[in-house]
């Protein structure tokens, strides 16, 4: 006689408390996760295999700056580069720094950034223990401006313990204010985070700032400050550059960008 074997299903166990207090808490550090990476994400960051960084697209106007260091440069084939439906729009040169030194490729530089349809501008590295008069000096006998320019830029990034801050600010003003009554066009200030704090908050508020910070997702950090200008890295790559070169973003439309030029 065979004996008749039931089957039967066995039950699920419901998940233990402590199982449910695991699966919900997962839950909340997912959901908050995607909500502080949008909150943090505002600038619509995405890397840009291209050039091998990330970029804000939020912005459409974006650029670089260049020194002799950069060495050659293939302008054509830099214009002609595109990423992501755009491409550079802007490039500011290294002219002078300090009392006496020029930049050797800035002239060709300058001439070709013009011909291949680019905004330039040009920048002075400033040395805060010289006097800012022979400074701008050295700036004016190089660089010549013409409509449609980008503003001239001090690059003021050292510090000093020649001159007392009130002293190293004065400096600074001379020189801004030499060039804006030469040019005709407010100069911009380029500087970074701590020099922002230390010199030109308080200070230098009436003048447009260009600021280098890779440190964040946004420049929440600088209260009003006028910033028209991020360069937001020092490690991208372009078409007809060797090595790596500084990024920046302008933090507005064209129509502000021409605004901001000599007109």
């Amino acid at each position: 006689m065979t004996r008749r074997v039931t089957s039967s299903t066995p039950q699920k166990r419901p998940l233990p408390p402590v199982g449910w207090a695991i699966l919900v808490g997962l839950l909340v550090l997912i959901g908050g996760g995607i909500w502080y990476y949008n909150r943090l994400n505002i600038n619509e960051w995405r890397h840009v295999s291209k050039l091998g960084i990330r970029l804000p697209m939020k912005f459409q106007i974006h650029g670089i700056d260049i020194s002799k260091h950069n060495g050659r440069i293939d302008w054509n084939n830099l214009r002609a580069m595109r990423f992501e439906d755009i491409r550079l729009q802007f490039v500011y040169i290294k002219a002078t720094e300090g009392t006496s030194l020029m930049d050797k490729d800035f002239k060709t530089s300058w001439q070709k950034a013009d011909e291949v349809g680019l905004y330039r501008g040009a920048y002075h590295f400033y040395i805060p223990w010289k006097a800012p008069e022979p400074q701008f000096e050295n700036f004016k006998k190089l660089v010549k401006l013409k409509r449609g320019d980008l503003p001239p830029v001090l690059d003021f990034e050292v510090g000093t313990n020649v001159y007392t801050r009130e002293q190293v600010v004065a400096n600074v003003a001379t020189w801004l204010r030499l060039a804006e009554n030469y040019y005709g066009v407010r100069p911009i200030i380029y500087t970074n985070a701590d020099f922002y704090r230390r010199y030109i908050k308080g200070n230098l508020d009436n003048y447009p700032l260009w600021i280098a910070d890779y440190s964040g997702w946004t420049l929440d950090r600088y209260d009003d400050a006028r910033i028209h200008f991020w360069q937001h890295s020092k490690s991208g790559y372009v078409n007809g550059i060797r090595g790596t070169v500084d990024y920046n973003v302008f933090l507005g439309e064209v129509e502000d960008l021409k605004q901001l030029c000599v007109k």
